[in-house]
């Protein structure tokens, strides 16, 4: 459906362009230079992903990972309660939320979305999200970032004077983010119960 609604955009304001009079020839030049800057910023941006995803392999490796899980176990099974017994998806949780605490969203979601299989997988309805899915996409979405890498990466390939300068404002908004959405979780699971 997005890729529709993108594609008509996109027509649409081509042929506006066209239509309207406007220098077909400053569109195609700013959609040349749209590409190649796009390309550099993904190739400036590949590195930082690279380093922060690696630093956390190596953290899973030597047991990092699994020492955070012990540290933040009793939170997590506030917010999972269902997941108490079950420590690979909770192991899981702890490392999507790690890599998502370092703003690694690219690392996050492999692990995100296998926590999410494996939670499908146990459930008796298959077609309906369980409380726990719930919590994990409220995690995700509005998870707390310790240090946005993405977003530093982005700021420095952009060529940003200061690209750590977003670190503060981006923690608050993050954790407001979090409890906002960690209400609405709790808060909605009554009225919405299949």
């Amino acid at each position: 459906m997005m890729n529709a609604i993108w594609g008509v955009t996109v027509i649409l304001c081509i042929g506006y362009v066209l239509v309207g009079g406007k220098d077909a020839e400053g569109v195609a030049n700013s959609l040349a230079r749209s590409g190649e800057q796009a390309i550099a910023l993904t190739l400036g941006l590949a590195g930082t992903v690279a380093f922060w995803s690696g630093i956390n392999r190596i953290a899973e490796k030597a047991g990092l990972i699994k020492a955070l899980a012990r540290v933040f176990r009793p939170i997590f099974v506030i917010l999972f309660p269902s997941l108490r017994s079950n420590e690979p998806i909770l192991s899981l949780i702890v490392s999507n939320v790690c890599a998502t605490l370092f703003g690694l969203g690219n690392a996050a979601t492999p692990l995100g979305l296998e926590a999410m299989r494996v939670m499908q997988a146990g459930s008796l309805r298959k077609d309906t999200a369980t409380d726990a899915m719930c919590t994990l996409i409220v995690l995700n979405t509005t998870g707390v970032t310790l240090f946005p890498a993405t977003l530093v990466g982005i700021r420095l390939a952009a060529g940003s004077e200061n690209p750590m300068a977003i670190i503060g404002v981006t923690l608050l908004a993050s954790l407001a983010g979090l409890v906002v959405g960690l209400i609405a979780d709790r808060a909605l699971r009554r009225y919405f119960r299949p």
